[in-house]
């Protein structure tokens, strides 16, 4: 991993939205990341290989305090800094999460550490096991310093382990045929706008381009909008869409569908309505009233009520996913440029601007908003097709899945966590070094 700059830049602001969604993506990831073997190099640059000291200073409790219980194994304070250190420079570090936000994954370690420990001991049950001489072969194989290995031994073997109930036992739970359907689909952010690209595909454009053009999931736009034959139960890993599974094998073959609103579908894009207050040009900070929307469409319809004389601070909280702002009147302060986006610092800090006066809706495709439109083409259906490679995989990850979930819910499992907030708090000071 390339060292971070010294130059301090202003830190984006990190909602209460952006924590949740982070952590469910989290949550999701855990188990599908355990289907390949990561590369730990990068990560080891910024956290180091060195081993723990064996005991705190003196005013606290020693490192080998049991912290968590599962089934009868036991877990030290030393193991869950170790854990703790290593998934958060994985991965929530590389997606922008500064230190001080470290205690909000504090639990998310214990259900890793915990989830970790049942698939070991369920794949057991089951005859799936990777002993250390087959773990410390693979890695040294790769290329792994064996220092490395030893440290981190536990999350490869969680890796190795779902890699080998994927490839070994639910492999046979998933069936070599089923019926499935060929789909072209593309997200779009409101409406009217479906409507509109509804028209040009009547007129004769093409789906494809449109869907490269225009659509607002990634998926569909990086395939042109031919999400190709799929079975049931796939759809949802691809384009996190439930409702476009739904409607897919639902609708006739053949007919262009009507626009399919999905509430709470993520796309990357929004609308701001800003009206500044205060700017200090030569800080670089100000004061605004602001509003994020979900589409153009809807920051017009809403801009038209504003200009009727209806109230900011109520249409914000009704309308607005600028979590930051919108349950206080809209009301938000910027502390520095490069807090939200660059279109927003190119509107506020514009030298030319008149304080006070409302924009036009400013599209921002730095900002995520929820809510859109499908519109969906099946353009053939085999009630029996063999799945291809890329479905069974995808299905044997459903299945790998939902087994994880079914242990983490098991009544019958004895799980206990000791860490109470003053103990995560500590194990963040630890790694941190504060």
């Amino acid at each position: 991993m390339a060292k971070k700059s010294k130059v301090e830049k202003p830190r984006r602001e990190v909602t209460k939205r952006q924590l949740s969604r982070w952590q469910k993506q989290k949550k999701r990831q855990r188990i599908i990341f355990g289907l390949a073997i990561l590369v730990v190099v990068a990560v080891l640059s910024v956290i180091g290989v060195g081993v723990y000291k064996g005991w705190y200073v003196p005013e606290y409790k020693p490192l080998h305090e049991t912290v968590i219980e599962v089934n009868g194994t036991e877990f030290d304070m030393e193991y869950y800094i170790t854990m703790f250190e290593y998934y958060y420079y994985a991965y929530y570090y590389e997606e922008g999460w500064p230190a001080e936000y470290m205690v909000y994954i504090a639990d998310d370690i214990v259900e890793i550490i915990e989830q970790n420990e049942l698939v070991r001991q369920k794949a057991m049950e089951l005859g799936v096991t990777v002993s250390d001489e087959e773990l410390y072969e693979a890695l040294e194989i790769e290329g792994y310093d064996p220092q490395i290995i030893e440290k981190y031994r536990d999350v490869f073997r969680a890796q190795m382990l779902l890699e080998r109930m994927s490839d070994e036992y639910f492999e046979q739970q998933v069936p070599q045929s089923a019926e499935q359907r060929h789909i072209m689909a593309m997200f779009l952010e409101s409406e009217s706008q479906a409507n509109e690209v509804r028209a040009r595909l009547e007129e004769g454009e093409a789906f494809s381009e449109l869907a490269a053009e225009l659509s607002l999931d990634e998926t569909c736009k990086e395939k042109e909008g031919d999400l190709g034959w799929r079975p049931e139960g796939v759809l949802p890993f691809l384009v996190e869409s439930s409702v476009l599974e739904e409607n897919a094998f639902s609708c006739e073959v053949g007919v262009l569908s009507e626009p399919i609103y999905e509430e709470a579908k993520t796309k990357m894009v929004g609308y701001w309505l800003i009206e500044v207050t205060e700017r200090d040009e030569e800080t670089e900070q100000a004061k605004a009233k602001v509003m994020l929307l979900g589409s153009e469409q809807e920051a017009n319809e809403v801009r038209d009520r504003l200009e009727e004389g209806e109230d900011f601070g109520e249409l914000a909280a009704e309308f607005s996913q600028h979590a930051a702002s919108s349950q206080n009147g809209g009301e938000f302060e910027v502390t520095a440029k490069g807090q939200v986006s660059t279109v927003f610092d190119g509107f506020v800090f514009d030298p030319e601007l008149e304080l006070g006066s409302l924009s036009q809706p400013i599209r921002d495709d730095e900002v995520s908003t929820t809510g859109g439109c499908w519109l969906i083409e099946v353009t053939e259906a085999d009630d029996n097709r063999q799945l291809d490679e890329e479905n069974r995989y995808v299905l044997k990850t459903d299945a790998l899945n939902q087994w994880v979930e079914g242990l983490m819910d098991d009544p019958d499992n004895n799980i206990v966590s000791y860490l109470d907030d003053e103990k995560k708090q500590w194990a963040v000071s630890y790694i941190t070094g504060g």
